[in-house]
């Protein structure tokens, strides 16, 4: 008895996407999960801005992209604090398990010296 080629490559092809999805979902969920920083090290906030803050809050926090603008926000500190260790659903991340308090402190102290780029 001979079988279609087609039937036989179909669980192939289905592996392969199904595989795929796997992948790319998995590389996402990753990316999301950032590693945490080592308690009590000291950031180059700059460059946090731009590897992780920077695909929503543009031009390192002082203009608007899918998150606000942070620079001159009218937000307190410690509502920044709150925000940036425990996220908002559906909008920030959270990443209280990413850097401590005192990470965090100075994460919102950059923010608060932000000023306009002079380009």
């Amino acid at each position: 008895m001979r079988r279609n080629p087609r039937i036989l490559a179909f669980p192939t092809a289905s592996s392969i996407l199904i595989g795929l999805v796997l992948c790319v979902s998995s590389g996402r969920e990753a990316a999301a999960q950032q590693a945490p920083a080592p308690e009590g090290a000291e950031l180059d906030v700059k460059a946090l801005f731009t590897t992780t803050c920077g695909w929503c809050h543009s031009d390192g926090g002082r203009a608007a992209g899918k998150g606000p603008q942070l620079m001159n926000s009218a937000r307190t500190d410690d509502f920044m604090k709150n925000r940036i260790k425990n996220g908002k659903e559906g909008a920030m991340p959270a990443f209280g398990g990413t850097f401590d308090d005192s990470q965090i402190d100075t994460i919102v102290k950059y923010i608060r010296s932000l000023k306009p780029d002079q380009g």
